[in-house]
C-alpha cells in the first residue's frame, strides 16, 4: 500500500471541517466489522489466486463496498485495506464488467470522501471576496493510488496490490502510446484497462492539485503546491521530466490521428474476432465504446499537460518572491518542451490545438511559436525613447501586414501552418476575452491596449494580405472560419 510523504503540515488545524470530514471521524469504529465482512467475499474464493469463482466473487465485493459507503445517506467510507482492492481489481482484471465497476466505483468513492478539501469560506462583507481560513486539509491516513514521498527501490511496486510509483505511471503513458500505434483491431480489454488505469491516475493528481493552487493563489504559499501529488511525483529521480512531457503530447497526437484516421471505424463487422477473455455479446458495445475512450484519454492527458504548466508557472512565482529553497529542483518548463516538440514536427500542430482547448495557454503557446519567426519590430513607448520589442498579439498580426515579413514567415514554418496558428490564436483570444477568470497579468501583457475591433481588423487583413501574396494557395476552413467571426463582430459593432 502506497503512504505519501509530506503533504499540508498544519492537519490538526481540521476545525469547521465539511460533513465528508465528519463521517470519515464518525465511521471509524464501525470500519472493522464492514472491512472484515467485504473482504470475506474475495477470501473466500482466496484472492489473487486462480478461480472460476473469482469475477463473481469480485463483482460482490464492488457491491457491498458500494452498499455499504455510497448508498446510505451516512455511508462509512471504506478502509485503505478495501480501496486498495478495488484498485487491485481495476489493475489487473480482464473482465470488462469488473474493469469498468472498478473504475466507475474508485471515482464515486473518491467524489463522496475526497481526499484533500477546502475550508469553508470566512464571511465577509459583500463588497469583499471571501478568503480562505486555512490551507487544504488532506485525510492522513487515506489510501493514495501513487507511491510517492522518498524514492525507493523498484522492489515496491512489484505486488500486484500495490501503488503506481512515479516510473510506473510514466510507463504506463509510454504502454498506452505502443498500443495505440500498432493499431489492432483485435478487442482487447489490455488497452481499456490501461486507459481506465490512466483516467483514474489522473483524476487523482487533479482532485489533490486543484484545492491546492486555489490556495496558492489566494495564500501564496508555495509549500502547499510543493506538496501536492502531482508536485512529488514530477520531482521523483525515476523519471524524466522532459521525456514525461513528450510522451503525453506524442499520446495525445497519436490518439487524435487514429480515431480520424481513414482505417479507423466504428461498425462492429470491421473489428477482428475477439480473445477468449470477452464474450461475444460484449463485442458492439465495446466496439462502439472504444472511440470515446480514446477521446476521454487526450483529455485526461490535457489535463495533465495543464496541471503541469500550472506548476511549473507558479514556481517561478514563488522562486520571484523567494519561497522556493534548494530542494526544489530547476527544470525546464513543460510549456517550452511542448513548444521545442511543435516547432520540430509541425504535424503535431493540428491535433494538438483540436484537443488542446484551454484558452489561455494555447495562446501563450501560439504567442511563443510566432515569436521565433517573426522580426522584433522596434516601438517607442510614451515613458521612455529607448527601443523595445513589440511581442503582443497585435504586433505578431501586424508581421502578416507587409511582404516581406509574410514571406519571410512562411518561408520558415509553411503556409498551412501559419493560417492554422493564426485561427487557433484568435478563437483563443476571443475566449479568453469574454471568460475574466481566465485573464491574468500576462494576459493583459500580450493585447495591451488592443481592443477587439482591432484584432479583427487585424486578423482579416491577415488573411486578405497571405490570400494576395499567395494567389494559388487555398486558405484553410479554420482560416475561413476566424475571418467569418472576425468579420461578424465588426459587423455588430458598426
Amino acid at each position: 500500500m502506497g503512504k505519501r510523504k509530506g503533504g499540508v503540515s498544519n492537519m490538526e488545524k481540521r476545525k469547521g471541517g465539511g460533513s465528508n470530514m465528519e463521517k470519515r471521524k464518525g465511521g471509524g469504529s464501525n470500519n472493522g466489522g464492514i472491512e472484515e465482512n467485504t473482504m470475506a467475499i474475495l477470501d473466500t474464493s482466496g484472492f489473487n489466486r486462480d478461480s472460476h469463482h473469482r469475477h463473481d466473487d469480485s463483482l460482490a465485493f464492488l457491491e457491498a463496498v458500494r452498499s455499504a459507503s455510497l448508498l446510505p445517506e451516512n455511508g462509512t467510507p471504506p478502509t485503505s485495506t478495501m480501496r486498495e482492492a478495488i484498485f487491485q481489481i481495476l489493475k489487473e482484471e480482464t473482465s470488462p464488467e469488473l474493469i469498468m465497476g472498478s473504475y466507475q466505483l474508485l471515482n464515486e468513492l473518491d467524489k463522496r470522501f475526497p481526499r484533500l478539501w477546502l475550508p469553508k469560506m470566512e464571511e465577509q462583507a459583500s463588497c469583499l471576496p471571501p478568503t480562505i481560513l486555512n490551507e487544504p486539509v488532506e485525510v492522513e491516513e487515506d489510501w493514495c493510488p501513487f507511491t510517492l514521498g522518498l524514492d525507493r527501490d523498484d522492489e515496491i511496486n512489484k505486488g500486484s496490490s500495490g501503488s503506481i510509483d512515479p516510473l510506473g505511471f510514466h510507463s504506463l503513458i509510454q504502454e498506452l502510446g505502443k498500443m495505440i500505434n500498432q493499431r489492432s483491431k483485435a478487442l482487447e480489454t489490455k488497452i481499456l484497462r490501461k486507459m481506465l488505469l490512466l483516467h483514474y491516475l489522473v483524476s487523482v493528481l487533479e482532485g489533490d492539485f486543484v484545492p491546492r493552487i486555489k490556495a496558492f493563489k489566494e495564500k501564496m504559499s508555495w509549500t502547499i503546491l510543493r506538496d501536492s501529488l502531482l508536485s512529488m511525483l514530477l520531482g521523483s529521480r525515476k523519471i524524466i521530466y522532459r521525456s514525461l512531457v513528450k510522451d503525453c503530447l506524442s499520446v495525445i497526437c497519436d490518439v487524435f490521428s487514429d480515431l480520424y484516421d481513414k482505417y479507423e471505424s466504428s461498425d462492429v463487422d470491421s473489428v477482428a474476432p475477439p480473445s477468449n477473455e470477452i464474450s461475444h455479446n460484449c463485442i458492439a458495445a465495446f466496439a462502439l465504446a472504444l472511440p470515446e475512450l480514446k477521446r476521454s484519454t487526450c483529455i485526461y492527458l490535457k489535463n495533465l499537460l495543464r496541471m503541469m504548466m500550472d506548476l511549473d508557472t507558479s514556481r517561478n512565482v514563488a522562486d520571484v518572491q523567494g519561497c522556493t529553497t534548494r530542494a526544489d529542483s530547476v527544470r525546464t518548463p513543460a510549456a517550452e518542451i511542448i513548444l521545442d516538440e511543435l516547432a520540430y514536427n509541425s504535424d503535431m500542430l493540428s491535433p494538438f490545438f483540436q484537443v488542446f482547448d484551454d484558452p489561455w495557454w494555447k495562446l501563450k503557446i501560439i504567442m511563443q511559436h510566432f515569436q521565433k519567426y517573426t522580426p522584433k519590430f522596434p516601438v517607442r513607448t510614451r515613458r521612455s525613447n529607448s527601443l523595445v520589442n513589440d511581442s503582443t498579439f497585435e504586433g505578431v498580426l501586424k508581421c502578416f501586414s507587409n511582404s516581406r515579413s509574410t514571406k519571410n514567415i512562411i518561408k520558415k514554418i509553411g503556409m498551412d501552418v501559419a493560417q492554422l496558428l493564426l485561427a487557433h490564436a484568435f478563437l483563443a483570444y476571443l475566449s479568453v476575452s469574454v471568460d475574466s477568470s481566465a485573464q491574468n497579468d500576462d494576459f493583459e501583457e500580450m493585447v495591451k491596449g488592443s481592443s477587439l475591433t482591432e484584432i479583427c481588423k487585424h486578423i482579416i487583413a491577415a488573411f486578405t494580405f497571405i490570400r494576395k501574396e499567395y494567389k494559388n494557395t487555398e486558405i484553410l476552413l479554420m482560416g475561413k472560419e476566424a475571418v467569418f467571426t472576425a468579420s461578424t463582430i465588426l459587423s455588430t459593432k458598426s
